[in-house]
């Protein structure tokens, strides 16, 4: 049993390190930055396997790890059916391509599977939580240090910069879809941590919470949080921006009718962070150059609307299977009728480019996955007792909300960094809803194990 939560924490140490490495290296969005990251997934899996070979244990303890995994495989097995084109009608139009997406989904399947066999309490998924955290707080104060620096180009990779913050991400959306996700997170962790429990108000009380308050997790929360909102509004993402408050607002009105005891200062919280991060902090780094980027926004100049509507017949010739995995750019300039301003490898709608690349009824189906784990969420906040787990529901809750709403207009989960970000936040959906509250505890294995 020592040996087992020895090997667990090594493995957890390594997946947190993933998170946190994951986005540095241009948000592992070149093959070279993807190639490394794919060989240290691969190196914990043979390692994963040895290790359930010599002490003969399964290679999934748990029965929930099905519904979890079970749709990766599914998108697997079906890019590999693309790939070799041995049933009729399911191919691609790009092998290379299409090979690529069939080795970063079996890296994302490999993450995931590790992460909720290894992550087997409540300590645990706080190293998982805090890795975010941390990735959040770094990108956000990196962007928007180097935004303020006023730099032409990145001090690294040496990227135009602009006028925009955008972390180690090469496009200034991804940064504030993934400053969006840790942000979630992070407010989900901060509300855990909020009383539920009413009490008389005391002078001397009130005091002695208020003093512990600035030497607690929760005065550093609130810290990073404001950190954060900083670099997601320097990020002058318009939908990251909308969709984070959006999330924040719309989750916080349910959990407020789905607690069975919401925190007291949930409302206030909210408040706070809408009026004093958004209006007051966003008034001294530019939140109205957000606000004008939105009323400047138009039909007419935004070409992205232009791609997502010629984009529709490649859907209505391909709905069923799809056109390969990663082949959006090389089917669409055979639809495409008219030259446009931008450059465009990506639909910018994700559910457009999915519909397009895999075809209806497997985007659905990944769809229904990613709502069944908001679900999963939604029931821990409600059935759940541990607070920590309710806060991490609510966080994943948010994150999901977000997603769903800026994958409308940007193509977030073409970038790695992203998407294993996304699927970790999917995984604690799970997570915080099966894990056992007290340590001692271990969840329900397989019959015979």
């Amino acid at each position: 049993m020592e040996t087992s939560s020895r090997i667990s924490k090594y493995f957890i140490f390594f997946l947190c390190s993933l998170i946190i490495i994951a986005p540095l290296p241009l948000g592992s969005n070149r093959i070279w930055a993807w190639s490394i990251l794919e060989f240290a997934v691969f190196s914990l899996a043979c390692f994963h396997l040895a290790y359930c070979a010599k002490h003969e244990k399964p290679i999934l303890s748990f029965d929930w790890q099905k519904t979890l995994l079970i749709p990766i495989v599914v998108m697997l097995v079906y890019l590999l059916l693309q790939v070799i084109g041995v049933i009729p009608g399911i191919e691609t139009v790009d092998a290379y391509q299409t090979t690529h997406q069939l080795l970063k989904t079996l890296t994302y399947l490999i993450f995931v599977l590790l992460l909720s066999e290894y992550c087997k309490d409540e300590r645990m998924l706080r190293w998982v939580v805090f890795s975010i955290i941390l990735s959040g707080c770094f990108q956000a104060f990196y962007g928007s240090f180097v935004y303020l620096l006023d730099l032409d180009v990145s001090p690294v990779f040496h990227f135009a910069e602009g006028d925009k913050a955008r972390g180690t991400f090469v496009y200034q959306n991804h940064f504030a879809n993934y400053l969006a996700l840790c942000l979630a997170i992070a407010v989900g962790w901060l509300i855990s941590e909020l009383n539920t429990q009413r009490q008389a108000f005391e002078f001397r009380q009130a005091f002695l919470n208020a003093l512990s308050t600035m030497f607690s997790r929760k005065l550093i929360l609130r810290l990073a949080i404001i950190l954060m909102i900083i670099g997601l509004i320097l990020s002058r993402s318009r939908m990251g921006n909308a969709g984070f408050f959006t999330a924040l607002i719309v989750v916080s009105v349910f959990a407020i009718f789905c607690y069975r005891r919401p925190p007291i200062l949930l409302k206030p919280l909210v408040i706070s962070i809408i009026i004093l991060d958004l209006i007051i902090v966003g008034s001294i780094f530019g939140v109205e150059k957000v606000k004008q980027r939105i009323e400047d926004t138009s039909f007419a100049s935004e070409t992205r609307d232009l791609v997502v509507i010629d984009s529709m017949p490649i859907i209505k010739d391909n709905w069923l299977t799809g056109t390969g995995g990663g082949s959006f750019y090389t089917i669409f300039p055979s639809y495409q009728p008219r030259p446009y301003s931008g450059f465009y490898d990506h639909a910018h709608n994700e559910y457009i480019q999915f519909s397009i690349e895999y075809g209806v009824i497997i985007s659905a189906m990944l769809g229904l996955w990613v709502l069944y784990g908001l679900y999963l969420a939604c029931k821990t906040m409600h059935k759940r007792n541990n607070k920590f787990y309710k806060g991490v529901a609510f966080g994943s809750a948010m994150a999901i909300v977000h997603m769903c709403i800026h994958n409308m207009v940007d193509f977030n989960l073409q970038s790695p960094a992203n998407t294993l970000l996304f699927l970790t936040i999917l995984t604690l959906c799970w997570l915080s809803y099966n894990l056992p509250s007290d340590l001692k505890k271990r969840p329900r294995r397989h019959r015979g194990d």
